[in-house]
């Protein structure tokens, strides 16, 4: 791909806490800009970071840590009760109006981030021009089943050293971190060893594990947060704007878990990448790009 596109950071305010956030291009290009929301819940903008690469194609593009994780504020002794969809849906309504481009805007979602996308699709917010629902299951309990069936498939010995702590309750050991690395490399990111801004999202996570460990857990299958009943299966009727689904070959967000997006928002697409797992865009990031990219142009009007 071509040189790097300029970026700034800034902050905005939102109540007594900030959100930081980095716009990539022009925030007055032509082109309505694309807000990129991160997974976890808690992982921080780091591992989407190639989808600056949109901004090639004359377009604003704005990453943001959500609050709790990243360079926003941290807020560690705040409680389960604290952390719901409605928190950070407030705090995107809240960088929409403080950046100022409340007439038009995409929205690209990416796991937590894409569920977060729905759930803000689902509220028909002014001046949004499309969703992208990106890695992302519809609802918990399928994500659980569908990991519980990709963990059936790893080595013996590999699962039984992931039950084995997690019944122990020692889920810290080194030894099921490195268990756990061995889905994470079939189903989370195949590009081994993982690039420096997907193991930078993974070393933030240790660092600030309050959102990720109180929403969801201690990783991506074993999953004992508060979002381990949530689901918006029966809310997807109301998103009212074109919709991109995509997903994996390999990903932990199986076709199970992704199928109820396209069966309940009318009109959307669906592109699976026979390549990847987690991360299209890192593993295929070309063709993600040029994918996104396309539908974003397709329906900036």
């Amino acid at each position: 791909m071509s040189s790097e596109v300029a970026s700034k950071e800034g902050r905005a305010a939102f109540g007594s806490y900030e959100t930081w956030y980095r716009i990539s291009g022009d925030l007055d290009a032509d082109k309505p800009p694309v807000v990129i929301l991160h997974g976890g819940p808690g992982a921080a903008h780091n591992y989407v970071d190639a989808y600056k690469h949109l901004a090639r194609r004359d377009r604003a593009v704005i990453h943001y840590d959500q609050l709790g994780c990243g360079n926003s504020t941290l807020l560690p002794e705040k409680g389960a009760d604290f952390w719901t969809p409605r928190l950070f849906i407030d705090e995107l309504e809240n960088l929409v109006d403080h950046l100022g481009i409340r007439a038009g805007f995409h929205v690209l979602g990416q796991s937590w981030g894409g569920m977060l996308g729905a759930e803000y699709g689902v509220t028909r917010p002014n001046g949004l021009k499309s969703l992208t629902i990106a890695n992302s299951p519809a609802s918990m309990k399928l994500w659980v089943e569908e990991a519980n069936r990709l963990r059936a498939d790893l080595p013996g010995d590999v699962q039984e050293t992931l039950t084995r702590h997690e019944q122990a309750g020692t889920t810290e050991d080194p030894a099921y971190q490195a268990a756990t690395m061995v889905f994470y490399e079939r189903h989370v990111c195949r590009v081994v060893p993982f690039p420096p801004e997907v193991t930078e999202t993974f070393d933030q996570v240790v660092r600030n594990p309050t959102v990720y460990h109180l929403m969801n857990g201690p990783n991506e299958f074993h999953v004992i947060g508060t979002l381990k009943n949530w689901s918006i299966i029966d809310r997807l009727q109301a998103v009212d704007v074109p919709t991109l689904i995509i997903s994996g070959r390999y990903d932990e967000a199986t076709p199970a878990t992704v199928q109820p997006f396209k069966d309940g928002i009318k009109g959307s697409r669906w592109e699976i990448f026979e390549h990847s797992s987690h991360m299209p865009h890192v593993e295929e990031q070309d063709a993600c790009m040029r994918v996104v990219g396309d539908f974003l142009d397709d329906n900036d009007n």
